[in-house]
């Protein structure tokens, strides 16, 4: 058993797929030592993502790399890239660097050896099979979880060997994007990635944060599959070369007169219907103020970019023929024309919105841009901004930002996620700078250490111990009564250990962990005794499940106990307060508003349920009470099958144990319910066991009631403080112990 176990914890760590290449021939001499490096390692893995600033030549990598691997599969390489960077890339990139192999291609016909350059709108004219790899270009396309493009992109080159995705700006505060990125690469699927390291607080199912614990270790797994770099010095390169110009923003404020809604004059937007209707109705004295500010600077040429159609149309129209305007609706053709006459100085003014060009292009010859207006998408901006505010960018870098005053703070919010996002970005680039040194020169981490330890005292034995590697260390048919509150899956992580069973990519895993220590509770517990289980039902979200909905977690503890021998004995259904759920999680079938807005999605609260099975067999030491000790009155509660009277908020002080980086118990163990189950279904002198023993809630109680305890933590923190715990309560207890316990031997 314990050489299975040890099998299973090891197909728990999740190692880099290394499917690339062992030899790396030498690589393009133009290099930098750090694209060089990035590039080598990209080749060794095989499948990767390389998170570059703007201006850092992740081109040259990418077409470096396509031209190893197209050597090495003798197999074409397939670049899919946004409209207008691919003959970009062709044209300027390629021939800089002496690549004569590279070409545009439309459908499969063109396709020849080397490396094939198209866009992505035309990627499904392709059959994928085709190409021995693949490379994206400005990968952040994979941003959104349910986009036509992500899906058809992971699925369409699910089998495709080597694969390279490329990005200067991956957004450091959408995990998301991350997320697409494994699933594309085939390293974790993103559910599978949510559910190992992320928690949603409330009912908003799209807003996820990292669980404490799992922040390193979510790091460390990213950089086992992608490199992240602002700057070379991020990972220990020289910035010669690479001082990114100041960039001035000037925000143009525009007085509006114009009454809203109703009202006599006019007052600033709260919400986003508002803002949008307040955009549309200054249109004209925002485009009065942009060509005033470009007529100010009559020899530069100028990038602006619009939000509106209107806008678009009507700063075309006030610019002349001076100009190229290039909307969605133009064929790619026309588009790449028209860019092309900007590029070579036929125009001055190239005006475009943000989603259509604010992606992959270099457009550093400009160094003035203008937003006539801008939405709510920060990516957008910072996008567009980094067109012309890039390494290699030789002038001032000025920004022209015109906004109406009845938008309200669109100002503020600009600065407001550009602070946040600089945040996210230091976060990132810190956390990951050591791991991707450690990568690049193809240094190995170690294992987090499993360390055990014990304390003992007057009735007790509490382990620093994985629960499984205690429980097979047990004596057969020994333990009298189990109670505790197991991992509820992936809700919550007491640490990083691959032994921690919250720490699991799916439900699957989990279950595979937790029937280890079912096998041996069975073994362990004495026949005819039981074994309570903590309980409740699991909310699933419509990431990890497609669906918002419950799952019935309890069903499945009964059926996993009932399969290794254990029988079905009783449960208990234990009220908890909708209300104070309502206010911890804000589920979203628990708000009042949901009610007004569609009540088929609100629901009751999610109740505590105390499960007990029991092991066959004859009991051989018979638990019995007097009217004295146990009375009818208290039996009648006891037999309730619903407790209405458990203080949610009776648990052991657990704060001196917590540190920094805990998340919150989802369901803690309460005192009152450890105190009916030891006291119904236990004797004096029994040995009360609880697997995952926490700071000694039930060890505290077992003394109290007179009881022996054992049991095993796995958090060093938590056992620390569970040790001292038990220590205090065994020091108050009145306990009555045989010296040698029950059997001739003290088990405990």
């Amino acid at each position: 058993m314990n050489n299975l176990y040890e099998e299973f914890l090891q197909s728990k760590q999740i190692a880099p797929i290394v499917s690339g290449m062992i030899v790396i021939p030498a690589l393009n001499s133009a290099m930098f030592p750090y694209q060089r490096d990035v590039t080598q390692w990209a080749l060794r893995l095989g499948r990767a993502a390389a998170f570059l600033g703007t201006g850092m030549g992740k081109t040259l990598i990418e077409l470096e790399w396509g031209r190893v691997i197209a050597s090495h599969t003798n197999m074409p390489v397939l670049l899919l890239a946004p409209l207008a960077v691919a003959q970009q890339t062709v044209e300027k990139e390629a021939p800089k660097f002496g690549y004569d192999d590279i070409r545009i291609v439309r459908h499969c016909d063109q396709v020849s050896s080397g490396v094939n350059v198209c866009n992505y709108e035309r990627m499904e004219e392709f059959n994928p099979s085709t190409f021995g790899a693949v490379i994206l270009d400005e990968s952040s396309i994979l941003k959104a979880m349910e986009g036509k493009t992500r899906t058809s992109l992971i699925e369409m080159f699910q089998s495709t060997p080597y694969k390279l995705c490329a990005t200067a700006t991956p957004a450091p505060n959408d995990y998301m994007e991350l997320g697409n990125h494994s699933e594309f690469l085939g390293v974790m699927k993103a559910v599978e990635m949510l559910a190992m390291y992320f928690v949603h607080d409330g009912g908003d199912t799209q807003k996820w944060r990292l669980k404490g614990h799992a922040r390193s270790d979510f790091w460390r797994w990213v950089c086992s599959w992608a490199v992240s770099m602002r700057k070379p010095s991020d990972i220990g390169y020289s910035d010669e070369g690479f001082e990114l110009p100041k960039k001035h923003e000037h925000f143009h404020l525009v007085d509006v007169d114009t009454p809203t809604n109703g009202c006599l004059f006019a007052l600033p937007a709260e919400t986003l219907q508002e803002r949008i209707g307040a955009r549309r109705e200054s249109i004209q004295d925002r485009i009065r103020e942009a060509v005033k500010t470009i007529r100010k600077e009559p020899e530069e040429k100028w990038i602006v970019w619009c939000n509106l159609n209107s806008e678009q149309h009507e700063i075309t129209k006030e610019l002349g023929s001076d100009c190229v305007s290039i909307y969605g609706s133009l064929d790619a053709d026309r588009k790449v024309h028209l860019l092309h006459e900007w590029l070579n100085g036929e125009k001055r003014y190239l005006i475009s919105k943000a989603r259509i060009f604010g992606y992959g292009m270099n457009l550093q010859i400009c160094s003035h841009e203008l937003f006539v207006g801008v939405n709510d998408s920060w990516e957008q901006y910072y996008q567009a901004v980094r067109r012309c505010w890039r390494f290699g960018q030789r002038r001032d870098v000025h920004i022209h930002i015109i906004a109406a005053t009845t938008e309200g703070n669109v100002v503020e919010n600009l600065r407001r996620k550009e602070k946040e996002a600089n945040k996210m970005t230091e976060e990132m680039a810190e956390n990951m700078q050591d791991l991707t040194r450690m990568n690049l020169s193809g240094t190995d981490r170690q294992p987090t250490p499993y360390i055990r330890d014990l304390a003992t005292g007057s009735g007790y034995k509490i382990h620093m111990a994985d629960c499984v590697d205690l429980a097979q260390e047990i004596d057969a048919d020994s333990i009298q009564y189990s109670i505790f509150s197991p991992p509820f899956e992936t809700l919550y992580t007491y640490s990083d250990s691959d032994r921690d069973m919250g720490n699991s990519r799916d439900s699957d895993e989990f279950w595979e962990h937790y029937r280890f220590l079912i096998k041996e509770q069975f073994r362990i517990t004495m026949p005819g005794r039981l074994v309570s289980i903590h309980c409740m039902n699991l909310p699933t979200s419509k990431q990890n499940n497609g669906f918002i909905g419950l799952r019935d977690f309890r069903g499945e503890i009964i059926k996993s106990y009932e399969s290794v021998g254990f029988i079905y004995h009783s449960e208990v259904c234990i009220w908890k307060d909708p209300v104070t759920a309502m206010q911890r999680t804000k589920a979203l079938g628990l708000l009042h508003k949901q009610i007004k807005k569609d009540s088929c999605m609100s629901r009751q609260g999610i109740p505590d349920y105390l499960v007990t099975v029991r092991k066959p067999g004859d009991n051989p030491e018979r638990v019995t009470h007097t009217n004295e000790t146990f009375p009818v009155s208290m039996w009648q509660n006891y037999a309730s099958p619903i407790w209405m009277d458990i203080n949610q908020s009776d648990t052991l002080q657990k704060e001196s144990a917590r540190e920094h980086e805990d998340e919150r118990h989802i369901c803690p163990l309460q005192l009152d319910v450890i105190r009916r189950g030891i006291n119904l279904w236990s004797n004096p002198g029994d040995v009360v066991y609880d697997p995952f023993a926490g700071i000694g809630s039930t060890g505290v109680i077992a003394l109290e009631l007179g009881r022996k305890f054992l049991g095993s933590e796995l958090k060093k923190s938590y056992w620390t403080q569970a040790s001292r715990n038990l220590d205090i309560a065994s020091k108050h207890a009145d306990l009555l112990f045989v010296d040698e316990g029950k059997n001739g031997k003290d088990k405990c």
